[in-house]
């Protein structure tokens, strides 16, 4: 399959046409930039509120406000109105009219301007209920990181309310088309301050963050055919694994880093090898003369998900990392593929044809009990956060490519791009 025939063409789509034996393109509108749209009602929110922070002049970043925004996307939290009265993180604040206002925590804090031109982001939380000091911390940045203090500030406020670690310190990969200009990008889990990883006038597709969080594999088109790449993000150094006979694809990291998985043709069909990261030939993992692609690891390596039509048409199947014990794993529908595995294991998030349209289903491993997420036409490229409490997508919202966060229950989903080609999402790890 050469690069003028998959132009245009996300992953979902490309995978598709080669079970279906058929190919097609389609046009790329212009990338646009993120914004974040939040729409549903969770159940059992917690309800918070932010005071006006103290801000020590004028700062390029509306820290609260990133905070805020942070929190209610998770969809376990509900913002209440946080009053016109400043409390900086020294305040001592009377806790009783805001629990009659219905609030269980609230934030205070500062954005102070320092000597050497940083800016020092302070916090404290309380909880309201209890009437207690929840802590706080200090994050002197330079004002190119008041974004990622905000966000780690609601990390902080996350957990402490939750108990789950926070993500919105964490990274996403994503792919953006216009016209012949093909970008790789990274960029905060809100989809802010994104930054291009590679530029190219051929498609990228696949992208798939290393487990460390230092590198993202994925295909690139360059060479006229689909090959592998490995990318260094920290110096931009990339390094190509795969570019064997036919098509290469499909990239997916061992949890401990040390090889990837993916779909080659060497044998004439598409087929699953092991890539060692250090070099040497490909080790051919599945033997079927069908199509098995879209390898997926647990996250404690012990099983590898698959896409496979060895039954008849595209499932998923589930197989130990050396190709054996194989066993089917999907069976509400006739065409499931794109496999995404959970952080804990548990449950597994994948993109299901229905009728003519394809939509993001959970599968609980353990019961085998079916959820779908979306009601939308065309779902692709599921990845879940590095807490497994949401899920990222690439979508289609009136006309143009979007991408999606929805909670596992589906009832809350937030659009983090304002539309065009945005595609083929994949959620970073958690940094040290």
């Amino acid at each position: 399959m050469n690069s003028a025939v998959v132009s245009g063409l996300n992953r979902r789509r490309w995978l598709a046409a080669a079970l279906a034996g058929v190919c097609g393109a389609s046009a790329a509108p212009s990338w646009a930039q993120f914004r974040v749209e939040v729409a549903g009602i969770g159940v059992a929110q917690i309800p918070f509120a932010i005071a006006p922070f103290r801000l020590d002049g004028s700062v390029p970043q509306d820290v609260p406000a990133i905070i805020g925004a942070d929190l209610v996307r998770s969809g376990q939290l509900r913002q209440l109105p946080g009053g016109s009265t400043v409390l900086d993180e020294m305040a001592r604040p009377e806790l009783a009219p805001w629990r009659t206002q219905g609030a269980d925590a609230l934030l205070t804090g500062s954005v102070r301007r320092l000597a050497d031109g940083r800016f020092d982001v302070r916090f404290r939380l309380w909880d309201v209920v209890r009437g207690t000091d929840l802590g706080g911390l200090s994050y002197p940045v330079g004002a190119s990181e008041l974004r990622l203090a905000a966000h780690r500030v609601a990390d902080y406020v996350y957990e402490k309310l939750t108990g789950v670690r926070g993500v919105f310190s964490t990274r996403i990969a994503y792919v953006t088309a216009n016209g012949d200009r093909h970008q790789l990008w990274v960029a905060d889990a809100d989809g802010e301050n994104a930054q291009p990883a590679l530029t190219s006038r051929e498609p990228i597709i696949s992208p798939a963050w290393s487990p460390n969080g230092a590198q993202l594999a994925y295909v690139s088109f360059e060479a006229r055919k689909p090959v592998i790449y490995v990318h260094d993000l920290a110096t931009g150094r990339r390094r190509l694994l795969a570019s064997f006979r036919g098509s290469n694809s499909a990239p997916a990291w061992s949890p401990d880093g040390r090889r990837l998985y993916a779909t080659l043709t060497l044998a004439g069909s598409s087929q699953i090898y092991a890539l060692d990261l250090d070099g040497g030939q490909p080790q051919r993992i599945t033997q079927t003369g069908g199509i098995d692609t879209e390898p997926a690891f647990a996250p404690d390596g012990k099983a590898v998900y698959f896409v496979s039509d060895r039954g008849g048409s595209p499932q998923i199947y589930r197989m130990t990392p050396d190709g054996r014990e194989i066993t089917r794993v999907t069976f509400e529908g006739s065409y499931n593929i794109s496999p995404a595995v959970s952080p804990d294991g548990r449950q597994l998030a994948y993109i299901a044809r229905v009728g003519d349209a394809f939509r993001l289903r959970l599968l609980d491993l353990n019961t085998g009990a079916v959820t779908s997420l979306t009601d939308s036409q065309a779902d692709e490229s599921p990845s879940f956060a590095p807490n497994g409490r949401l899920i990222i997508y690439g979508t289609r919202v009136q006309g143009r490519e979007s991408l999606m966060t929805t909670t596992l229950d589906g009832r809350i989903k937030t659009r983090l791009a304002a539309g065009g080609a945005v595609r083929e999402p994949d959620w970073g790890p958690f940094l040290a």
